[in-house]
């Protein structure tokens, strides 16, 4: 059932907020507990249609659209268009592996939260608290006497026989006692609005960042309901992890916390670079660290530095390729060892994956007993493992009325494949999926469906039409955290996740979306608002001030390479355009310009090595050049160097700001659109080009802004500006040497063309008005050490950057310092006079620049020289 808004304000008696909103909200689906008037739908459709519309919203849901005001409801198109775009200015994407329209899509997220009244989120808070106590127990036992498998409490099948039971850590006792610092478990409602769980995750949960930004905006957009309903906050637990997480670590309170990811192509990676930034941590990938006498270390520009605390955002069998996969490069060689002795807390503990398997659910209620001596609050849905053959016998004869899961999710080893709802089957697919229950009944786990309860979703309208409330099912993941040895608490909010249809599954690899949860505070308790911030109020200034960015070899080959790809992507959107006007203006039959245009865009990937140079056939050369720009395969013109800049900017993107990352992504995808359009097209004129080359440099010219202005000065800065540097020094020394080469000097189209590239024009005519003299141009370009495209001020300027990177004393230098050229010794009498003299300067400003590229890779990035600050791995 769906409604408009059409009507909403036309005519009649003026209603409040919340009789509109009944009015425009159509009911849940049969037999599926409405939330927004927090009452079960009838069973039949048609009882459905006998409802009056206006049936009463809950009273929180009423108040939440009373606090919209009767102009609010009217305006809901606009502020999702307003959601969409926030979502698209912060960059949220999440990764989805089956979208063939890329591997990246902005996050989906719903407009209006779930809102949790006092008295069920208490059921929920009490009853998951609960629940992480028992599965710490059960994985202290497994991986410790294992009484319950002796007891026959747990099957020793289905624990032994998980991929994710880890038997290299039988007997490891972590770091204060605790297994499971981080427990998220998924929730559904049914008919009689209980909430039920439905999983649990162990491993690596994820949604502990994305419901953070969920929070931000939908907060920024409600900010009356926000504030007036009393929802609770959620940075407080977000501290108490901190803490929680340092003081179980071998050094307390001075421990370095890492979080470990799987890197950019991971379909959570947005989340751990958000998390690693709003929690304070570094971010890692396994390539980062390395294991030394059985202790962890992080490897930095300024050596190995101990990490004592690692949040893991990967799966175990990934973590060590020495004990587990061995063709993980993932994880780190050794790091079990350091687990084992103690020197590390890895959070959650390795080895919890054998607590996701649906299967368990079946055995918590008698583990829950026998553990604990309580009943469980929180109950499950009713689960039979396969395995065994009383609970095979039962579910059978009505397969089609269950869910039908696999026993060790993800393991294709373990016969892994997609849950399945039976009333989906057809009778010959209930007999089949019966056949391979029969068949292989460990791997098959069953679960009673639920029809789960439904959420409104506001869906925008079209352009100059209206939106409309849908019904969507909803699950909410809830989340607890350790915030001391074997105490945890339970954020107060968590991760919506809606259904793309009204029976679909709320997935997001399914095409669904996500929600805000707001948790009210309970004033009948006297429960206030708590305000904390995620800084300790106990952190002094002086402590925060002594706190240093480390920067890891990976973060700085990164940074070192997003300062060379944007620089030459300048570099040849300046070229390419620049050959573009020459092929069309008043200097097109000039042939030193035209060979010296062919040479120098021939060397720089922006044509194919067997097109004719622009002095055999102008227009040929031309349509290459154009049909180039947007190549990422053949030629590496400006697209290619855009994808790569992209690249090595998504693997710093905790260190970017989003103003720069949107631009980085918005220069990108603006080239690789048009290109796309004009490939279509039957002709792709050279102005077109030009334009869409300007528009490029203007994209690049506030990327280079943000990197000038908008980023700290540390060592990461600094390689970032040394790799620019190296870039500039080699292109515009092999520029010259071929305008040399080639003759463009001398004449005045190829003059001008070189000044252009140079980027000089304007400051040479300026000082040196129409003069063609080739020491004008050698000293405004070679020498002048005041003009930042010259190679005076290029060479002069990595002088000094490499000094202080080598932390050499003021007016000393660095070690590869000396090994850029000294403009100091450059004469401009010498050079404009002696062509061989010339060609040497610009030939060592080359080598100069190839070498030190080199150097630098081993000296900080694979630490396999020889310098002074080589690692030794």
């Amino acid at each position: 059932m769906e409604s408009n808004i059409e009507s909403l304000f036309d005519g009649g008696e003026r209603q409040s907020p919340a009789a509109l909103a009944a009015s425009l909200a159509p009911h849940a689906s049969a037999g599926h507990f409405d939330e927004l008037r927090g009452t079960a739908a009838p069973e039949s459709p048609d009882a459905i249609k006998s409802i009056a519309q206006e049936q009463a919203l809950a009273g929180d849901w009423a108040e939440f659209f009373n606090h919209l005001g009767p102009g609010g409801l009217g305006n809901l198109d606009t502020l999702t268009t307003q959601l969409q775009r926030q979502i698209r200015d912060n960059g949220v994407t999440y990764n989805v592996y089956a979208d063939a329209n890329g591997p990246q899509r902005p996050w989906a997220l719903d407009l209006f939260p779930l809102v949790v009244p006092p008295q069920a989120w208490q059921q929920i808070e009490t009853g998951v608290l609960q629940r992480v106590r028992l599965l710490d127990r059960v994985m202290a036992d497994v991986y410790g006497p294992q009484e319950l498998l002796s007891r026959a409490l747990l099957p020793p099948a289905l624990v032994h026989g998980h991929p994710g039971y880890l038997r290299t850590l039988h007997g490891v006792r972590p770091a204060c006692g605790t297994h499971l610092h981080i427990a998220a478990f998924d929730l559904g409602r049914g008919p009689d609005g209980n909430w039920w769980v439905v999983s649990q995750r162990t491993q690596a949960p994820s949604g502990l960042g994305y419901l953070l930004e969920n929070r931000l905006i939908i907060s920024r957009l409600f900010p009356q309901a926000f504030e007036g309903m009393g929802v609770q906050r959620l940075a407080a637990t977000y501290r108490a992890l901190m803490d929680g997480l340092r003081s179980m670590s071998p050094a307390g309170a001075d421990s370095h916390i890492a979080l470990l990811t799987p890197g950019p192509y991971n379909e959570t990676y947005f989340e751990h670079a958000y998390l690693a930034r709003y929690l304070g941590v570094t971010l890692v990938e396994g390539s980062d660290l390395t294991v030394r006498d059985q202790r962890l270390y992080l490897k930095t520009l300024q050596g190995l530095e101990p990490v004592h605390g690692l949040l893991k955002r990967l799966d175990d069998e990934f973590l060590d390729p020495l004990e587990l996969r061995s063709d993980s490069t993932l994880g780190v060689p050794g790091l079990l060892q350091a687990v084992r002795a103690g020197n590390v807390l890895v959070a959650n503990a390795p080895g919890s994956a054998f607590l996701e398997s649906p299967a368990l659910l079946g055995f918590l209620p008698a583990l829950s007993r026998h553990l604990l001596g309580e009943e469980l609050l929180l109950p499950a849905l009713p689960t039979w493992w396969c395995g065994e053959r009383a609970a095979l016998d039962e579910v059978l004869p009505q397969l089609g009325e269950y869910a039908i899961k696999p026993t060790y999710p993800g393991a294709a080893s373990h016969g892994s494949f997609d849950a399945v709802l039976g009333h989906h089957l057809s009778p010959r697919e209930i007999d089949e999926w019966a056949g391979r229950i029969l068949r292989q009944g460990d791997e098959h786990t069953v679960q009673q469906n639920l029809p789960l309860s439904q959420l409104p979703s506001w869906r925008g309208g079209a352009p100059g039409g209206s939106g409309r409330m849908v019904q969507r099912p909803v699950m909410l993941r809830v989340f607890a955290v350790s915030d001391g040895p074997q105490s945890w608490r339970v954020l107060p909010g968590g991760l919506v996740r809606l259904g793309s249809t009204t029976a679909g599954i709320a997935s997001m690899q399914r095409g669904g979306s996500s929600a805000d949860a707001w948790v009210r505070v309970d004033s009948a308790r006297g429960e206030q608002v708590d305000r904390t911030t995620l800084l300790h109020p106990h952190d002094a200034p002086v402590s925060v001030a002594q706190r240093k960015r480390l920067v890891t070899s990976r973060a700085a080959e990164n940074l070192f390479w997003l300062g060379r790809y944007t620089e030459r992507a300048e570099n040849t959107v300046r070229l390419a355009a620049i050959t573009l006007e020459s092929l069309n203006g008043e200097n097109q039959s000039s042939q030193p310009l035209l060979k010296w245009l062919s040479a120098l865009t021939r060397y720089c990937g922006l044509v194919l090595p067997d097109v004719p140079p622009a002095t055999q056939s102008r227009r040929v050369f031309e349509r290459s050049l154009i049909a180039s720009l947007g190549d990422v395969a053949g030629a590496t013109s400006v697209a290619s160097n855009l994808q790569a800049l992209r690249s090595a900017a998504s693997a710093v993107r905790e260190r970017l700001s989003r103003e720069q990352w949107n631009i980085i992504v918005q220069a990108d995808d603006s080239l690789r659109r048009r290109c796309a359009e004009a490939a279509a097209e039957a002709e792709w004129s050279p102005v077109d080009a030009l334009r869409l080359l300007e528009s490029t440099s203007a994209h690049l010219a506030a990327i280079t802004g943000a990197q000038t202005d908008r980023m700290t000065r540390d060592d990461g800065w600094r390689l970032l500006s040394i790799g620019r540097h190296i870039e500039r020094l080699a292109f515009l020394a092999g520029a010259l040497s071929r305008a040399l080469e080639t003759g463009a000097l001398d004449d005045d189209g190829g003059f001008e063309a070189v000044l252009s590239l140079f980027d000089s024009t304007i400051t040479f005519h300026a000082q040196y008005q129409q003069s063609r003299e080739m020491s004008a141009l050698l000293d405004l370009l070679v020498l002048d050490r005041d003009n930042p495209r010259s190679l005076g001020w290029v060479a002069q300027t990595l002088h000094g950057r490499l000094a202080r990177l080598a932390g050499a004393a003021e007016g000393e230098p660095g070690l590869l310092s000396l090994k850029v050229p000294q403009p100091a010794r450059w004469n401009v009498a010498e050079i404009s006079g002696n062509d061989a003299l010339l060609h040497g300067l610009l030939d060592g400003c080359m080598d100069a620049a190839f070498g030190l590229s080199d150097d630098i890779s081993a000296m900080y990035f694979t630490h396999s020289g020889d310098g002074e600050f080589s690692l030794g791995v």
